[in-house]
């Protein structure tokens, strides 16, 4: 008997997260901007406490664009929150870890305020958990934004500028279809208190009116949190690897922009999901991090080449004897009836009848034309592309010459159970996700950015061969020497959770 109990006792002893109880309590709050009111999708900021033993992991999430560089909210803010959390609290900077959706809504000065505020709400309501992790799957709400040109070169779906012409377009990127899935169950009643799920997406479809709003992914919390047990669980969205990624029918100018439909699609897949988990006493928590120095690339030498390009293409306009007046029922005139197009059929017909080809020489002038109006229109477009990513290059060069050749980024290991995340701070592309999650060593693991600050976009070193292409490759201020770095990171914090 005295040899089972030590056996048990050295069990617990060496298994401290076996015996230690799961304890988990969620809070969130209103941060809509004073006067600008989002209706009935305000964003709102999210927490979730866990507690193990001595461990404690505090997850936030925002219903904003970014911590910190764009957007309201502003540096010192992770900081500040940290800072308030320690002295409140007593937890650890390191245990803190805040995601921002993307969602492009309109937040309060006071965020620092109302995120402790959903910090302490989380604190004070822990409870005894079961927890449980799996995938759901969405696969009709986004799409690549990275068009592969049959050029070999790449562009980029964007409002900023128009479409290259379809003629052109040889394929898509990928897309992410699955949901990372979190779900914790009181145990006192079986009732689910919160839910993580985590996606890659785009939140910037907005709504008809074009005001404030949390996005699609507001949405999707509101379906996952009124239709889960007994609709009192807080959902909390986590921001993937959604840089290359694009709501579906994004550039359409024939439907409304509207995130609302989205939403509702991942939130009934999330649900989906979740329904299916069943959540148990064993889910060990931990979280670690690591603090990169990462190159800042010099684009001095990119710059110079795309400022000939855009040269070049400016010595390819031409002058053309149309204008946009002339070109306009031309150009629909030749498209309605290439045969005729004109006069009516019997014209043409009297001329062959008389061995003339006055109509036949009017539509080659008229075509001819058409082709070198069209011509210059698709230089302008490119220009456009050009400039706009040129801009977006030399605003990064201009940082790398005021605040130097390097940056810090904290990478952070998340495990909850059979869960495993990592996070990186910047906007990663899809193609990042599965070149972490292929490696990895447990089946659920998911890749996050947006997390712990913000160093815009990071594409991976194959993407970042088309400088000045597209946003992601243009809009982001690292060396591709920093994917190396993050990979073996990632992969170093996986192994230890």
């Amino acid at each position: 008997m005295r040899a089972l109990v030590f056996l048990f006792l050295l069990f617990f002893a060496v298994n401290p997260s076996v015996a230690d109880e799961l304890l988990a309590g969620a809070g969130k709050v209103d941060i809509t901007r004073p006067g600008e009111d989002a209706g009935s999708n305000p964003p709102m900021v999210k927490a979730l406490v866990l507690s193990q033993g001595e461990t404690n992991v505090v997850l936030i999430t925002l219903d904003a664009v970014a911590i910190a560089e764009i957007g309201s909210i502003r540096d010192p803010y992770l900081a500040d929150v940290r800072k308030a959390l320690s002295e409140s609290f007593g937890i650890k900077a390191n245990s803190v870890l805040v995601n921002a959706s993307h969602c492009h809504a309109l937040v309060a000065d006071d965020i620092v305020a109302r995120t402790v505020q959903a910090v302490m709400a989380a604190w004070e309501s822990r409870v005894p958990v079961k927890a449980g992790a799996g995938v759901g799957h969405e696969d009709r709400i986004m799409e690549n934004r990275r068009l592969v040109l049959k050029s070999g070169a790449v562009a980029d779906v964007r409002h900023a500028y128009a479409l290259p012409p379809d003629d052109e377009v040889a394929a898509v990127g990928p897309i992410d279809p699955r949901i990372g899935l979190l779900r914790f169950d009181r145990v006192d009643n079986g009732q689910p208190l919160a839910v993580v799920y985590q996606f890659a997406c785009h939140p910037i479809q907005g709504v008809p009116s074009g005001g404030n709003t949390a996005d699609l992914t507001g949405f999707a919390s509101q379906v996952i949190e009124a239709n889960l047990g007994d609709g009192t669980a807080t959902a909390l969205f986590l921001q993937g690897c959604g840089g290359d990624i694009n709501p579906v029918l994004y550039k359409s100018a024939t439907l409304p922009r509207d995130g609302q439909m989205h939403g509702n699609q991942l939130g009934l897949s999330a649900l989906k999901g979740l329904r299916q988990i069943k959540t148990g006493d064993d889910a060990p928590i931990h979280i670690s991090r690591e603090i990169l120095t990462l190159p800042r690339a010099d684009l001095a030498p990119r710059i110079a080449e795309m400022e000939k390009e855009i040269d070049t293409l400016v010595e390819s306009l031409k002058g053309t004897k149309l204008n946009f007046d002339t070109f306009l029922p031309l150009y629909v005139k030749y498209h309605v009836n290439g045969d005729y197009p004109s006069e009516a059929a019997g014209r043409y017909l009297q001329d062959e009848l008389l061995k003339k080809e006055d109509w036949k020489t009017l539509d080659e002038t008229n075509q001819a034309a058409l082709d070198a109006y069209l011509r210059n229109i698709r230089v302008m477009e490119e220009l456009t592309r050009k400039q706009i990513n040129l801009a977006l290059l030399e605003r990064h060069q201009a940082r790398r010459t005021g605040a130097g050749a390097s940056v810090t980024a904290e990478v952070v290991g998340l495990r909850v159970g059979e869960f495993r995340l990592v996070t990186f701070p910047a906007e990663l592309t899809v193609e990042v996700g599965f070149g972490i999650r292929e490696k990895s060593p447990h089946p659920l693991t998911f890749v996050s950015g947006y997390t712990n600050g913000y160093h815009y976009y990071a594409p991976t070193p194959e993407q970042m061969k088309n400088r000045g292409g597209a946003q992601e490759d243009s809009d982001c201020l690292l060396d591709l020497d920093w994917y190396g770095s993050f990979e073996s990171s990632a992969l170093k914090l996986l192994q230890g959770l």
